[in-house]
């Protein structure tokens, strides 16, 4: 193993160890503020074994951006009834494209499964309501969002973390910053992954050395097989609501809701629905 790789491997260990979890710098209230706190956390996130390289090119140019913390107090849709809800996320134009999906991708689908335990229903179904199968992935700068969110106060401790493995992400060389495109809270790729699970998860299913969970398929789907494995999914198992399926759904999005779509949109493309 050469020494880059020995070096992003220390990283990667002294993050999962949990070592970067308590807040590593005093969060701000005043935006003008965020200039002085981004370089504080540039001197926390070296002192962790983040290169300078890679400091210098995922901060350069990032500013605060109000349109997070407007879109951070203002999260609704969780709370919509499963009626409503899954009426809008499993349409049935996404479930025809669904059934589509999963036969276009069907022998990719069947290695995963084999790998991972999952099958292919409940990962089209995800990767449908997550973002349209990759249409709607997001266009703001992941690491500008979730560097305004771990600057502001209410969940500091968390987005920082996100930001340190956000910052990761970049090291190992799996995405540019250009390409860390994604949702307001800085979840990132075909399927949302937030930077942490990015780094614990996303695997290189297509073997070219990366994993890309923008712009790569079958990268999107294992590795969302592979999360759902590393919260204990059971193969061969129900995921319908009461099963221990359904609680890892749940772990996936914690909304009840969600996790009801989501077994009622893998039905539909299975033909129980």
């Amino acid at each position: 193993m050469n020494s880059s790789k020995l070096r992003i491997l220390a990283v990667s260990l002294l993050l999962a160890a949990g070592l970067a979890r308590a807040e590593a710098v005093q969060c701000g209230k005043d935006p003008s503020q965020f200039p002085a706190w981004l370089e504080s956390f540039k001197s926390y996130a070296a002192s962790k074994g983040i290169s300078q390289r890679t400091l210098s090119i995922a901060f350069d140019g990032v500013t605060y951006d109000p349109r997070v913390i407007k879109l951070d107090r203002n999260q609704k849709h969780f709370k919509q009834p499963f009626e409503v809800y899954s009426k809008r996320v499993v349409s049935p134009g996404r479930v025809a494209r669904g059934k589509q999906l999963l036969q276009q991708y069907a022998r990719t689908l069947d290695r995963i499964e084999k790998t991972y335990g999952v099958p292919g229903p409940i990962l089209i179904a995800i990767w449908g309501m997550e973002t349209d199968f990759g249409a709607g992935s997001g266009n703001m700068s992941t690491i500008r969002s979730v560097a305004t969110l771990a600057f502001d106060c209410r969940r500091t401790d968390f987005f920082q973390e996100q930001l340190l493995d956000a910052l990761l992400i970049v090291e190992r060389g799996d995405l540019t910053p250009a390409q860390m495109k994604g949702a307001w809270a800085g979840e990132l790729g075909q399927t949302q992954f937030m930077p942490s699970s990015y780094v614990r998860f996303a695997v290189d299913f297509d073997g070219d050395g990366h994993a890309n969970l923008r712009g790569s398929p079958n990268d999107v789907l294992a590795s969302t097989a592979n999360y759902l494995k590393g919260y204990g999914w059971q193969r061969g198992g129900s995921w319908e609501e009461g099963s221990a399926n359904f609680n890892v759904l749940r772990q996936w999005n914690k909304a009840e809701v969600y996790a009801k779509s989501a077994a009622l949109f893998a039905d539909k493309l299975v033909g129980k629905q």
